[in-house]
């Protein structure tokens, strides 16, 4: 599995273009080995600001965060090629008119040869059983067929490790099952906040995120239980 740390990390934002900052994040210290760790949280708690700092999409304002080994802030590239990010929306994410179109571009580096890369790229969509969907127009798939082509394009090199942020929420019922087979089936090491808690419940650690700072970290079971209670107090 690779191994995810934060040292006290604190993400904060200049606050309406003033010099006072706002924190978003932190201080945050944890180190992730599981093969699979659920985040969840409220919307605003500070989820997504954790997450986009596994692959360098923010930086932290102080503190360290390293993905095997390897700083985000110093060797960002390194650690790019060894994370992918899926954002909520695909369509933020599939950029070209197919999804075959954006397999090989995820390809390029890896593939310099056209010929190859076109071949490498079919290989990857039927691994995921895509193939038949590769030509179509990325806005004539529905939700769920994105989504799954969003991934592909992510996994078609074969990172060591995927973050995931809210993958099923515009998703319906049954696409949301067909993604989560297809996570579950992954070899890599993956982080992914959701608001569907039985999700959550599939990983083998949780982290609530309450107000910028992991408020509970642990047992899956137990963290769904507390984040029911806190939401039932609140509310």
């Amino acid at each position: 599995m690779t191994t995810i740390e934060l040292d006290e990390v604190i993400v904060e934002v200049a606050a309406d273009g003033g010099p006072s900052r706002r924190r978003l994040l932190g201080p945050v210290s944890t180190r992730l080995t599981e093969h699979r760790v659920s985040v969840i949280g409220a919307n605003g708690s500070g989820k997504s600001t954790l997450l986009r700092l596994l692959n360098g999409l923010s930086l932290a304002t102080s503190g360290r965060v390293t993905v095997a080994g390897r700083d985000v802030k110093t060797d960002g590239a390194a650690v790019r090629r060894l994370v992918g990010f899926g954002f909520t929306d695909p369509l933020s994410q599939l950029v070209m008119p197919t999804g075959r179109e954006d397999v090989e571009l995820s390809l390029r580096r890896s593939h310099r040869d056209r010929d190859t890369r076109r071949k490498a790229a079919e290989a990857v969509l039927l691994r995921f059983g895509l193939g038949h969907l590769a030509d179509q127009s990325i806005y004539e798939l529905s939700g769920g067929e994105r989504q799954l082509m969003a991934l592909t394009a992510l996994l078609a090199t074969d990172p060591e490790a995927l973050v995931l942020d809210e993958p099923s929420t515009l998703l319906d019922l049954r696409n949301t099952m067909l993604l989560r087979r297809a996570l579950t089936a992954l070899p890599q090491t993956l982080v992914f906040a959701t608001h569907d808690l039985e999700h959550a419940l599939e990983a083998e650690r949780t982290l609530v995120i309450e107000d910028g700072l992991v408020a509970f970290d642990g047992d899956p079971a137990g963290a769904v239980q507390y984040y029911r209670a806190r939401a039932e107090a609140l509310g």
